[in-house]
């Protein structure tokens, strides 16, 4: 009798919080945008831009703010967002380079990596990478050696959209594959090949549930907007139109998979995440910006707050709240052990970073999982790396830098403390007026370092 009232409390509990699962498993549709800024869509402030299909995304599930990318440039956050590991845990310090620049394939993930694809795939799902890779380009650590049942995109970092080649200094390398054979569809608009794909597997028969990772290259440059969004914007100032038109773009295309999820019937069982890999570019080929990071400093590449804080959202009806956000400090790491317990499956490699999200999802007033977070591209070993490490409010920079325009750093500022709560502008550095507490973090990195170094 006592063990009836204890399951029939248990019902009641979960009646009231309004969330229980389904007791099918859910697909899951991964999004991860490339380049995108801190705030540049509507749902997050954008006031010139037009994002209707993700700020739908937002408004059916939960909207994070205080949301970390693994890294602030594309392999280390890819690395970390699949394994669920701080990039250096999972073995991916930097970019992978070209092959014609690692001709023995030695950069990658590790194939001893375990990734989202592979934690699925053990729990019947089909799974599939669709978009840009970055990871690897030997046979063990492409997509179809690290999980992946189906792969249609590109290998390295960045495309033409028309084309398809690779380019940076020459020769420049046509890239584009469906698993590990090159194909070509010159002309074709990658995004519009991306999202046949998707609606190509969502329509396949089968009684398992699939797991799809859309990596979109977008707005990575070049910026290739379509010719209605370039009209739209035709009275912003340039860069800013290009990247608006490239986003809404983006956006578009987002929506018409969106769309065939719920005309497939199966919208109300996919599980839907979105996120950014880091912040906006600098870079010369993106005309030096076009994005927004809003009140936070930098962008791609930076460890400062606008390269690596992202906008992020998760959502799945009548599973989940819809229409709400979440302030807590979260990350990319976390997506694995999250889809871990929606999926009912088993986190393989029981040595990761993230931690389950759900209590934050359901509950606005839920901790945050993170005591401190760490941040680092390069090395362990290497002294000159940039890092962050992160506990509280408090984060200090080690070898900071600033990829906006204009925006330089003093010799002085080799370490350069900040409160998030007084100055989320991290204009001010103080290390000098707190040494104690630069102390503290400073020995929490170092700690990291060492365990990093003894994997």
């Amino acid at each position: 009798m006592k063990r009836y009232f204890i399951l029939f409390l248990l019902i009641i509990q979960l009646m009231a919080e309004g969330y229980a699962q389904s007791s099918e498993n859910p697909n899951v549709l991964l999004i991860l945008a490339d380049d995108l800024g801190s705030i540049d869509l509507n749902c997050y402030g954008a006031l010139d831009l037009a994002t209707p299909n993700l700020d739908r995304l937002a408004q059916r599930g939960v909207r994070f703010t205080q949301f970390y990318a693994g890294a602030p440039v594309c392999s280390p956050s890819r690395a970390s967002l699949l394994t669920g590991k701080t990039n250096l845990s999972a073995g991916m310090p930097g970019n992978v380079p070209v092959p014609a620049y690692d001709p023995e394939h030695k950069a990658g993930l590790p194939s001893s990596q375990v990734t989202i694809a592979e934690m699925l795939k053990e729990n019947d799902y089909r799974t599939a990478l669709i978009g840009k890779w970055h990871l690897g380009h030997s046979l063990e650590k492409l997509p179809n050696g690290q999980g992946f049942d189906y792969f249609f995109g590109h290998q390295s970092g960045c495309i033409d959209n028309y084309s398809h080649f690779f380019y940076w200094s020459g020769p420049n390398k046509h890239d584009l594959y469906r698993n590990n054979e090159e194909v070509h569809y010159p002309g074709r608009f990658f995004l519009d090949l991306m999202v046949d794909e998707i609606e190509d597997i969502v329509d396949q028969s089968s009684a398992d549930p699939f797991f799809i990772y859309w990596a979109i290259n977008v707005p990575h440059y070049p910026y290739q907007g379509s010719e209605k969004w370039l009209e739209y914007y035709k009275d912003l100032p340039t860069p800013r139109r290009e990247y608006a038109a490239f986003v809404s773009t983006m956006d578009e295309g987002i929506g018409k998979v969106l769309d065939k999820l719920e005309s497939a019937g199966i919208d109300e069982n996919t599980l839907v995440i979105f996120q950014s890999d880091h912040g906006h570019s600098y870079e010369e080929r993106a005309f030096f910006g076009g994005g927004n990071s809003g009140p936070y400093r930098g962008g791609k590449f930076s460890m400062f707050e606008g390269g690596l804080r992202v906008p992020a959202i998760i959502s799945w009806p009548n599973v989940i709240p819809q229409n709400e956000v979440r302030s807590q400090l979260t990350t990319s790491m976390d997506w694995l052990p999250t889809i871990a317990h929606y999926t009912d499956s088993e986190i393989i490699d029981k040595d990761i970073d993230g931690k389950n999200m759900v209590s934050i999802i359901n509950n606005p007033n839920a901790k945050t999982k993170h005591e401190v977070v760490h941040w680092q591209k390069g090395e362990a070993s290497d002294l000159k790396s940039g890092w962050a490490v992160r506990k509280g409010d408090w984060k200090l920079l080690g070898h900071p830098f600033d990829s906006s325009v204009n925006k330089k750093l003093l010799d002085s500022d080799t370490l350069f403390l900040v409160n998030l709560i007084d100055d989320i502008g991290e204009r001010q550095n103080l290390r000098k007026k707190y040494p104690e507490k630069v102390d503290e973090l400073l020995k929490e990195h170092q700690r990291w370092l060492a365990t990093i170094e003894n994997q």
